[in-house]
């Protein structure tokens, strides 16, 4: 060995040891000097390499990380301290696909177990449940006692579909004991079986529900699902306390921002915050009244961390924005930060705790006026949550103890619609397996919305009127056979039962208009679903209870005029849908009025929407720049 190598050796050990002695303080950015200078003078020495690696790492540099753990994987690909700190920088960054890609060509002997769930999960955040189960379980036939393998095994049989498979690992790991996320996951096992319609346990999982509810104290921080509380359940104070545990879950994690006061401003920067923006309900409803904000007064944001399907509706909410941010790479405290740098005024959450909600963003306070609207029916439970929107029917003020925001009535409904939308032209009853002479009775929310409280009404609903059919949706392929079963045990023929599978929205459309009425469900109501029904011609029968999500169908009944369709108690729905079954010319003359309404009521026009929306938020700010704390905003 030449004396130059030799000194360069040295030389390089000298400042490696140096970079140990910051790194033991924990002064990161120093350490990587160090190892970074070591690893030039012996660019092949992987004990430097992996180092400064770890050292940019913990220094918040990822990127750089990342370079540096790929660089010794050259020198010694086999090393799997390198491969680890690879992936945990490409982690950091958020650059699942590239995780998958690596550890997929890796030799297998080299994959520890922690890289095995690692690559599992990535797969499945990127689309690839079905190889993502196959690493779960070889995982845990490691460690079959893993009970965070078995919730993460359930999500991806959920994610093809299998959510009877999916339950039943959620109910394995709930038996070896999960700590504080127990009732998270129990909340998970209950909804899943109701969305099968698997009611075998149905009475035990709602009293299971409602009794680890009860036993949360008073100040929990605790993960939980709400969703599952505010549609499966009817009691505002169980909601309340399911959420409220969950929000401070959700703070407990987080650091706000700096506060940043409301000034005045000669123009107001709006943002929504999605994971929706492509093909989905909320887009469906959101879409006009995005594009009819005034922009003399307001300038529009929307920040998506979805995914961009290149659907016509993601175009049309591109065109329609001032800004369209594509946040899915970053992450939630990265989107907070770039909401705060781009000056957002007034930021609305368009999805609470629904599926692939980023509640964080909004924990870390990023504007100072924010509001929950749309996506979430009920209280977000948050602290940073200053407003929410709705209407007088749906929270009237005296429900106000059951929401943590101030709330924030529209004058006549809260929810949006899309009034540029065709208006539908039914297809055939037979082209939709419906026969021609029957009285179909349509049913087309999603299946966990199907109690078996819902489908006794229905049940014997059909037993009082035998030339009726029940129109129902295939949401999910598991659903059907049970809800045959469910007939068929309660004396009716399963060939009564229709099933439509899912179509896209614009041929949905069409084909509900070949319904003659539609069933509402309870506790939680069609939301959209019944408005499209509503704008199909179709009238809709609901019963209104105490919670938001009961009351949503009838508030949209009663923006068209249609209150006698809005039944205060089980009994009288039963008894409404009953009569009007029986009466043809009265069913004629309600989808007469709802035709008349598609082109009069302000239900189905944005564009009159807009003005009262953005006069609400004028209210909110102006509060914010005087000072003031929030307060209710009747309409």
């Amino acid at each position: 060995m030449s004396k130059a190598l030799t000194q360069a050796a040295a030389r390089a050990q000298q400042v490696w040891l140096q970079g140990q002695k910051f790194a033991r303080k924990g002064q990161w950015v120093e350490a990587a000097n160090r190892f970074e200078h070591a690893t030039r003078l012996q660019p092949q020495d992987t004990l430097y390499g992996v180092n400064l690696a770890d050292a940019l790492l913990k220094a918040g540099l990822p990127e750089r990380a990342c370079a540096a753990a790929a660089a010794a994987r050259a020198c010694e690909p086999e090393n799997t301290l390198a491969l680890a700190l690879q992936v945990n920088a490409l982690m950091a960054l958020r650059r699942h696909e590239d995780v998958a890609q690596l550890l997929e060509a890796v030799p297998d002997r080299l994959l520890s177990y922690e890289l095995r769930v690692m690559l599992a999960g990535v797969l499945l955040d990127t689309g690839k449940p079905q190889a993502a189960i196959t690493h779960y379980m070889q995982a845990l036939a490691h460690r079959p006692a893993e009970a965070d393998l078995h919730v993460r095994l359930g999500h991806s049989f959920k994610a093809l579909g299998l959510k009877l498979e999916a339950a039943e690992c959620f109910r394995t790991a709930l038996l070896l004991g999960l700590g504080h996320r127990q009732v998270a996951v129990h909340d998970l096992l209950a909804f899943f079986e109701r969305e099968v319609c698997d009611w075998r346990g149905a009475d035990t999982q709602v009293q299971q529900l409602r009794a680890s509810i009860a036993a949360l104290p008073e100040d929990a921080v605790v993960e939980t699902n709400p969703f599952v509380h505010v549609t499966l359940l009817d009691d505002p104070e169980e909601q309340l306390r399911a959420v409220r545990a969950c929000a401070r879950f959700v703070a407990s994690r987080v650091k706000p921002l700096p506060p940043r006061a409301a000034q005045p401003v000669q123009k107001l920067k709006l943002g929504y915050v999605s994971s929706d923006f492509h093909e989905h309900a909320t887009s469906y409803l959101m879409a006009q009244l995005v594009e009819r904000h005034d922009r003399q007064r307001y300038e529009v944001f929307l920040y998506s961390h979805g995914r961009d399907d290149g659907g016509p509706m993601r175009q049309r909410l591109r065109a329609a924005a001032d800004h369209f941010i594509e946040a899915r790479p970053m992450t939630p405290r990265a989107l907070a930060e770039r909401i705060r740098a781009d000056g957002i005024d007034i930021l609305v959450d368009l999805k609470g705790y629904t599926q692939d909600a980023w509640p964080e963003v909004f924990a870390y306070r990023a504007a100072p006026v924010q509001v929950a609207y749309l996506g979430f029916p009920g209280t977000t439970g948050a602290d940073c949550i200053d407003y929410l929107i709705s209407d007088a029917h749906i929270t009237p003020l005296d429900h106000a103890p059951w929401f943590t925001e101030k709330i924030a009535h529209l004058p006549l409904c809260y929810q949006c619609n899309d009034g540029t939308r065709r208006v539908p032209v039914a297809p055939t009853r037979a082209s939709q397996g419906l026969p021609e002479d029957a009285l179909v009775l349509c049913g087309f929310n999603q299946p966990y919305k199907i109690s078996p409280e819902v489908f006794d009404v229905w049940c014997r609903l059909l037993q009082r009127l035998p030339d009726a059919v029940l129109w129902l949706l295939a949401w999910t392929p598991q659903a059907p056979p049970a809800l045959r079963r469910e007939a068929q045990a309660r004396g009716i023929d399963p060939a009564r039962l229709v099933f439509a599978e899912t179509v896209p929205q614009a041929q949905h459309l069409d084909r509900v208009a070949c319904a003659d009425l539609f069933l509402d469900t309870w506790p939680c109501n069609g939301h959209t679903t019944a408005s499209d029904m509503l704008w199909a011609g179709v009238p809709v029968v609901t019963s209104s209870g105490r919670t938001f999500a009961s009351r949503v169908a009838g508030s949209l009944l009663g923006a068209l005029g249609l209150p006698e369709l809005v039944c205060s108690s089980v009994p009288a729905y039963e008894a409404l849908v009953a009569e009007l079954a029986s009466d043809a010319p009265r069913r004629q003359a309600l989808a007469a009025r709802l035709a008349e309404a598609r082109l009069t009521s302000p239900l189905f026009d944005s564009a009159r929407l807009a003005p009262q929306m953005e006069a609400l938020f004028e209210r909110m700010w102006q509060r914010a720049v005087d000072g003031l704390p929030p307060e209710h905003l009747p309409a």
